[in-house]
């Protein structure tokens, strides 16, 4: 499992977030305060603050998945966040 912080600062990069998410597999959630919530649903996500990153835990972490998700990924998530 990899935890990262992502940014969806407007609509079309939801959408664009979420249709990544749709061609990958496993699992991914999305952390925000005491949220917790399915990355892929395009819904809860416009119920988060999008105005400051969003924790990401992928949990199928393997190179692609990650290497697709880059682009959404502002930094890395420290041990104990």
């Amino acid at each position: 499992m990899r935890s990262v912080y992502i940014s969806l600062p407007n609509p079309e990069t939801v959408q664009a977030f979420v249709n990544t998410l749709s061609g990958l597999e496993g699992e991914f959630e999305l952390i925000n305060d005491m949220y917790i919530l399915d990355a892929r649903s395009l819904m809860g996500i416009f119920g988060l603050d999008l105005q400051k990153p969003i924790m990401l835990k992928i949990y199928n972490d393997t190179q692609y998945n990650c290497e697709q998700l880059q682009g959404f990924i502002v930094r890395e998530s420290g041990k104990g966040e």
